[in-house]
């Protein structure tokens, strides 16, 4: 099993994990809940952890695009 994961400076999310298998990224948010998103391409996994703005990314690139659930 591929598994990463990076901690991001984000004044709401914490960490960002990621499964290659699954295709399952994972995001820890500051207040400690956790969100599963499905199906995500791997090169959107790292662009996200890289990217200037995690949060303004997520909002834009994952949350409309990708089936959630709560981890």
């Amino acid at each position: 099993m591929a598994i990463w994961n990076k901690d991001v400076y984000s004044s709401n999310v914490q960490n960002v994990a990621y499964n290659s298998e699954t295709k399952e990224l994972l995001v820890t948010w500051t207040r400690g809940k956790r969100s599963i998103y499905e199906g995500v391409p791997e090169e959107l996994a790292v662009d996200l952890v890289n990217a200037p703005s995690v949060g303004s990314m997520l909002n834009s690139e994952v949350k409309p695009y990708y089936a959630h659930r709560y981890g």
